[in-house]
């Protein structure tokens, strides 16, 4: 892989690439101007009088402070209207940023413990998604999350209510926060969604440790890693990646922001890519952490000094790795390898 200096005259000029976000949190791309017009729309006060003060909350000190605002503003969601206009407002920010195609995550325990339905969140979701191939150019899939701070029986009752929804959602994950909620934790859970012919995935090795990942991908069977950066502290481990061709969705501005690494300049993507690992860029909580999914491509570029191959990697590493049909995908590779 060949870096080149951010200020160099031969770094390329940048146009979005077009990609695959393959981790991103529905949940986490509201914006304050729309919570702040869902909130006046539901009748619901929020704890910070304008926009400014609320982005002034956006503050971290790891990933914990970030959920604590990120469920406290869920408050505003409240009907299928509010999922749709949410998803919807996601899906034309990521137009502009070259995606093209869009696996998306979404909380329902989240919403349920508000007395919010997990059909109104699907029906709303899945409105702005079926649309987005006319009105945006994506195509999309839905990924349903357990929150695994809560019981493994909650996953449960939650995957039984999803039920009716298995024809709107292409597979399940693992999400919030990770210290102390090993994948194990899950098993049962996920023994269901296999039998249920979902798709498995889980966040692991962004704050919990290597073995995390280890779980996941033994316990679980999950098809792709969300994370994985703490992958690189056990070489067995990365063999094992290498060798499986197991995807690891990497979420940069995300890990600077939660204090997950120090700096953009000091991000394991590089050690990752030489290591021979399936790595994609994605934004996870895009409003929280300072860019989407084009932003995170130019912020790796610049603090990494990434040459246009590389990025170029990057991007088709994103569609090898999305729960795409193989005719699909081959169409976007078409128009990456074209660009």
């Amino acid at each position: 892989m060949t870096r080149v200096p951010s200020n160099s005259p031969s770094a390329p000029a940048h146009r979005p690439l077009p990609k695959a976000e393959l981790h991103l949190h529905i949940e986490g791309t509201l914006e304050p101007g729309l919570a702040f017009a869902l909130a006046e729309r539901n009748g619901v006060t929020l704890p910070y009088a304008t926009e400014d003060d609320l982005r002034r909350a956006y503050s971290f000190t790891d990933l914990q402070s970030f959920l604590n605002l990120y469920y406290a503003l869920m408050a505003v969601l409240r009907t299928e209207d509010d999922f749709a206009d949410l998803a919807d407002a996601y899906l034309a920010r990521a137009k502009e940023q070259g995606v093209r195609h869009a696996e998306i995550f979404f909380d329902p325990q989240a919403h349920t413990a508000r007395g919010v339905p997990i059909g109104t969140v699907v029906r709303g979701l899945s409105r702005a998604l079926d649309a987005a191939p006319e009105t945006h150019g994506i195509t999309t899939r839905l990924i349903m999350c357990f929150l695994r701070d809560e019981s493994a029986d909650s996953a449960l009752e939650t995957f039984e209510a999803a039920r009716p929804y298995f024809d709107r959602i292409t597979a399940v994950g693992l999400d919030s926060a990770e210290v102390g909620h090993p994948p194990s934790k899950f098993r049962e859970v996920y023994e269901l969604a296999r039998q249920a012919g979902l798709k498995c995935v889980a966040h692991a090795g962004e704050e919990g440790p290597a073995s995390y990942v280890w779980e996941a991908l033994d316990v679980l069977g999950v098809d792709r890693i969300d994370h994985g950066v703490r992958s690189l502290e056990d070489e067995r481990l990365v063999a094992r990646l290498v060798a499986d061709r197991v995807p690891l969705t990497v979420c940069p501005l995300s890990n600077v922001r939660l204090r997950v690494v120090d700096d953009l300049a000091g991000h394991p993507l590089p050690a990752m890519l030489d290591a021979g690992l399936l790595v994609t860029v994605n934004s996870d909580d895009p409003a929280y952490f300072g860019g989407y999914a084009d932003d995170n491509f130019i912020a790796v570029r610049d603090a990494l000094g990434l040459d246009d191959a590389t990025l170029r990697t990057l991007a088709r590493n994103s569609f090898l790795a999305s729960f795409l049909d193989e005719e699909t995908r081959a169409a976007y590779l078409k128009e990456l390898d074209a660009f």
